[in-house]
């Protein structure tokens, strides 16, 4: 049986390109939130499949998640996200944490969906969270890291734009303006959150699924689309912009402004399709038309952490996508050229292998990255090979090198040659050095 060559669907294989590119963002990402005092956690990539029930979502549960009945008759999931993880341990210390606490996690995870451009079954993502903060000073510093990620990564305020909402003026929009029962109310919640990805003929096929004969006759359908074109807090109806949900939402908006976050726009439309948010939430997009889409989302969710039977906490976390960040990059021309982190590629020739081995072993111990050719094969195609992997430098060792301890140096970049002692190869690439 001939086997196929492919990973699985939705999956992706990491060469050492695509890996140093993933490389550099991960550590892009956990140097920017260390520096508002994050710290690092993880956690199994199993778990039960209760804490996905218990808020995650329906279609999250029954049409994304990795489930199965495992060898001692336990239904569990691969994780699909980190939110309920992550409340899970929080839960499990509540009372020997110190707070505020900030903890972050680039995680795994798996989402049975169907795979197209910035989104697979398999992803990364990198997921903030801030515990015990219950004012917006807690999504504003969110934001704040959020926005220094990405001038992390040379972008700027034309390249992208935060959009936030708040779950409790959606609640009282569906309620004292709409009439729709808590049922109703949740299933148009989902709905909206999928607005963007369907036909706005479905998307009105929806609607009428979802109210009664009574309510359409109501005209509510015509009253939420209007209600979905408002632009700013000001247009709201009197019912909603005189709410505390409006003030939190105003508040931020003044708040990102005097931090120097001018790229927000509510959007009251915005829904974030997890049922455990309570607050404010917020998602950041890519400005370019070729990939207009959400690269950023989160919110807060003060109500998980209690469902694991502890005293609930405020909570206000992000999350952020590996192919997303990865296409934004490319398409902004923001990822950097990779080059090999190999220094010098030793082609020994001849008899000069246990040459090589030693020399390489001496500059290891200096600090250097160095891999040895033990092909056998000629000079040339020896050269061929360290041009293939993108190394700068190739040390020849032949015969007179080894009896000499002066070894050749060729820079493929240059095409020039010197003659280096280990002493004078050591001082060369000195930068390698601790």
């Amino acid at each position: 049986m001939k086997l196929s060559t492919q990973p699985y669907k939705g999956a992706r294989d990491f060469y050492p390109d695509k890996q140093a590119q993933r490389d550099y963002m991960f550590n892009t990402m956990r140097e920017c939130v260390r520096r508002f005092g994050y710290e690092e956690y993880d956690a199994p990539l199993i778990e039960p499949i209760e804490i996905y029930q218990a808020k995650s979502g329906s279609e999250i549960v029954s049409e994304q998640t990795y489930s199965f009945i495992d060898r001692g008759g336990r239904e569990v999931a691969i994780r699909p996200e980190m939110t309920p993880t992550v409340s899970r341990m929080v839960a499990a210390q509540r009372q020997q944490l110190a707070y505020p606490l900030r903890w972050f996690s680039i995680p795994n995870l798996w989402r049975y969906e169907r795979p197209q451009r910035g989104r697979f079954r398999e992803h990364w993502q990198l997921n903030v969270d801030l515990f015990g903060v219950a004012s917006i000073n807690a999504e504003l510093e969110l934001m704040l890291v959020a926005d220094s990620i990405f001038k992390a990564f040379k972008a700027d305020h034309t390249m992208y734009a935060y959009r936030i909402n708040h779950r409790q003026l959606l609640d009282a929009m569906f309620e004292t303006l709409l009439n729709l029962s808590k049922e109703q109310a949740l299933k148009m919640a989902h709905l909206i959150d999928r607005r963007a990805k369907m036909d706005h003929s479905l998307f009105l096929d929806k609607i009428d699924e979802i109210l009664t004969p009574k309510q359409k006759e109501a005209a509510v359908a015509e009253t939420l689309l209007t209600l979905l074109d408002i632009k700013t807090i000001d247009q709201l109806p009197p019912q909603l912009k005189d709410s505390s949900a409006a003030k939190e939402l105003s508040d931020l908006l003044q708040a990102c402004k005097k931090s120097g976050i001018l790229n927000v726009t509510f959007d009251i439309s915005l829904v974030r399709g997890f049922d455990y948010y309570s607050g404010i939430v917020f998602e950041l997009y890519d400005n370019n038309p070729e990939n207009n889409r959400s690269m950023l989302g989160g919110g807060r969710y003060d109500g998980l952490v209690g469902l694991f039977g502890v005293e609930p906490l405020p909570t206000v976390g992000f999350g952020l996508g590996d192919a997303t960040m990865t296409n934004f990059l490319e398409q902004h021309h923001l990822m950097p050229e990779f080059k090999s982190d190999v220094d010098i590629y030793i082609a020994p020739l001849n008899e000069t292998v246990e040459t090589a081995t030693e020399v390489a072993n001496q500059l290891r111990i200096k600090g250097l990255n160095v891999a040895v050719d033990y092909s056998g094969r000629k000079l040339g195609d020896q050269i061929k090979a360290a041009q293939k992997k993108m190394i700068q430098f190739v040390l020849i060792i032949g015969a007179r090198e080894a009896e000499a301890k002066s070894y050749t140096l060729k820079n493929l970049e240059t095409s020039t040659e010197e003659q280096c002692t280990i002493e004078q190869l050591v001082a060369k690439f000195s930068p390698k050095q601790e």
